[in-house]
């Protein structure tokens, strides 16, 4: 899959295109979300605030997102496409597929790391999201796999692979949490994002060996002509 299909997959299942209006009105209120969160942390965003801030009614704002989890969520899949944009104007170096991974995950931390009080609160809403968010979830889930895969330069990632992109996944998602409650350093996390990007190299596809020829044959081969 190209990087343009893989991002047509970020978007999941159809669904009715927003019009101009609707669209500009949705940035308003995903603007609105990120600029709250900044300042205050989960507790800042409150829908009504909200709804204030990007001019729209309340109740619209609930037809767009029905809870504040869910606007959470959806604001943290907004951040992500714009990591994804920028890593795609600035690719990561490095001469392996895991150490490419390792350094755009490390640029999106730190893209985090410059606003806290919004990594958390994106990040608590992902953890307190129950079943009713999942379509918006799972759409985090495919921007984050994504940006990994574009890392990898991978276009067909075996089933080996996507397990071990899901497993580098949960370690990021888990090293963002314990740095958000004081658990561990940067550069632990460093450390631990660039341990479990070897399973990217554990993982790829091994080039097959040329067959050996029999024992006898190699014997004949290799003696002297007389």
């Amino acid at each position: 899959m190209t990087a343009e299909g893989r991002s047509a997959a970020v978007a999941g299942p159809a669904s009715p295109p927003l019009t101009e209006r609707q669209e500009a009105r949705r940035r308003r209120i995903l603007h609105a979300s990120a600029q709250l969160a900044s300042r205050g942390g989960f507790d800042a965003v409150q829908m009504r605030e909200v709804a204030e801030s990007s001019s729209v009614a309340l109740g619209t704002l609930y037809r767009y997102f029905p809870s504040k989890i869910h606007l959470l969520v959806a604001t943290m899949q907004d951040q992500l496409q714009h990591m994804h944009q920028t890593l795609r104007k600035r690719p990561p170096g490095g001469d392996s597929a895991a150490e490419r991974v390792a350094e755009t995950l490390m640029r999106a931390f730190r893209a985090l790391q410059r606003e806290p009080h919004l990594a958390d609160a994106m990040v608590r809403a992902l953890t307190f999201a129950d079943r009713s968010v999942s379509p918006e979830v799972d759409t985090v889930s495919r921007q984050t796999t994504a940006i990994i895969l574009d890392a990898m330069g991978l276009e067909n990632p075996t089933p080996e692979q996507l397990s071990a992109v899901r497993v580098i996944e949960h370690t990021w998602h888990s090293a963002l949490i314990t740095w958000l409650s004081g658990r561990a350093s940067i550069a632990q996390v460093k450390i631990d994002i660039e341990t479990v990007c070897r399973l990217i190299d554990l993982t790829a596809p091994q080039a097959p060996q040329a067959p050996q020829a029999p024992a006898a044959q190699q014997k004949r081969r290799g003696r002297p002509r007389t």
